[in-house]
C-alpha cells in the first residue's frame, strides 16, 4: 500500500473523451487503429483521454489487454494531454489490482466506476474508494453511472470522500442535473476537487453550475463539436456555447439506435476512422440502423 496523497495542481478540466477501444475482426486489441483515433482526438483539441472506460468496453478485456492499452496511449500521447484509465471492478480488490497496474504503466489519474452487479450501501462505498484511494499516489475520480450499475452515490457520500487527499473529482452519468449540482454545491469551497459531467447533452448546463469539463463519448466522433461547448463557455460566449451543445444532441440521443457502444463506433467508421467491432454481444447494427445514424451524421455535417 502506497501513502496517497495530492497530486499538487491535478484538476481534472475540458472535455475529455471516453475513448473507445478499437479492435479487430477478432476481437483483439488494434494498436495501429488506437494511435490514429488518439491523435485524430488531440488534434480536435480535446483536454485529456480517458481510455478503458465503459465506452472503451473496460469490461470485456483483460488486465493483460488492460496494461496494452495504458502503454500504448500513454507512448502515442506523449505528454500532449493528460491519460485518465478506467480501473472499474466488482470488488475493491480488483479496482485496487487494476490502480496500482494503472500507476505502474504513468497514467496520470483513474476513474473509479462505483461496484456493478453487487449492491453497496453508502458507508461501503466510502470504505471502497477510501481502499482504493490509500493503493495510489495518482488522482482518484469517483465514477457515478446509477443507469449501467443500479448504484447511485449519494451527495453526502461525495462531499465525504472529497476529504480524501487524492480524491480529486467525480464523473456523473446519472443524467439527473439535479443530483450534479448537487455535488457540485457540497464540494463548492474546495479547490481541490472538481465535478465532471458525464451525460453528454447536459454539458452546458453543468458548466452553468461550476462544473470543470466533462468525460464525453460523442468527442470520439465529434470532438471539436464538443470541445467548443467547452472552450466557447469559458471564454464567455454562452450562447455560442449553447449552441454547440443544441448540435451535438443528436449524436447523444442517436446511442439508442444500437447497443452501446456501437454506435460511437459505427459513427466513426462511418466518417472514416477505423473503429472495429463492438465484443460481442454487442453490435453490429443492423442496416436500418445504420441508415438512421448516416442520416443523423450527415444533418450534422459530420459526413458528407
Amino acid at each position: 500500500m502506497q501513502t496517497s496523497q495530492k497530486k499538487v495542481g491535478f484538476r481534472p478540466k475540458g472535455i475529455i473523451p471516453a475513448v473507445i477501444t478499437p479492435l479487430t475482426t477478432e476481437e483483439e486489441f488494434n494498436e495501429r487503429a488506437m494511435r490514429k483515433l488518439i491523435n485524430h482526438l488531440i488534434d480536435g483539441g480535446v483536454h485529456g483521454l480517458f481510455i478503458v472506460g465503459t465506452t472503451g468496453e473496460f469490461y470485456g478485456l483483460t488486465p493483460e489487454e488492460k496494461r496494452e492499452i495504458f502503454l500504448v496511449t500513454m507512448d502515442e500521447a506523449k505528454g500532449r494531454v493528460p491519460v485518465y484509465a478506467g480501473t472499474n471492478g466488482i470488488t475493491t480488490r480488483e479496482s485496487v489490482m487494476l490502480t496500482e497496474l494503472a500507476e505502474e504503466c504513468k497514467i496520470d489519474a483513474v476513474s473509479v466506476l462505483t461496484p456493478l452487479f453487487v449492491t453497496p450501501n453508502q458507508d461501503q462505498l466510502i470504505k471502497h474508494y477510501k481502499s482504493v484511494a490509500a493503493s495510489t499516489s495518482l488522482p482518484v475520480i469517483l465514477y457515478n453511472n446509477p443507469p449501467k450499475t443500479g448504484v447511485n452515490i449519494a451527495p453526502a457520500t461525495v462531499a465525504k470522500l472529497a476529504e480524501v487527499p487524492n480524491i480529486v473529482s467525480i464523473k456523473d452519468s446519472s443524467g439527473d442535473l439535479t443530483l450534479t449540482a448537487d455535488y457540485i454545491r457540497l464540494t463548492k469551497d474546495r479547490d481541490d476537487f472538481s465535478v465532471l459531467m458525464g451525460r453528454d447533452t447536459l454539458i452546458y448546463g453543468a458548466l452553468c453550475y461550476g462544473a470543470t469539463g466533462s468525460i464525453a463519448s460523442c468527442a470520439n466522433v465529434a470532438p471539436r463539436l464538443c470541445v467548443d461547448i467547452y472552450e466557447k463557455y469559458m471564454a464567455g460566449d454562452l450562447e455560442g456555447s449553447l449552441k454547440a451543445q443544441f448540435a451535438l444532441a443528436p449524436l447523444r440521443s442517436a446511442f439508442t439506435i444500437g447497443t452501446f457502444p456501437a454506435v460511437i463506433k459505427e459513427s466513426l467508421t462511418l466518417i472514416g476512422i477505423e473503429a472495429g467491432p463492438c465484443m460481442a454481444p454487442a453490435g453490429p447494427m443492423t442496416q436500418s440502423e445504420r441508415e438512421q445514424l448516416t442520416k443523423v451524421l450527415i444533418d450534422m455535417g459530420l459526413l458528407k
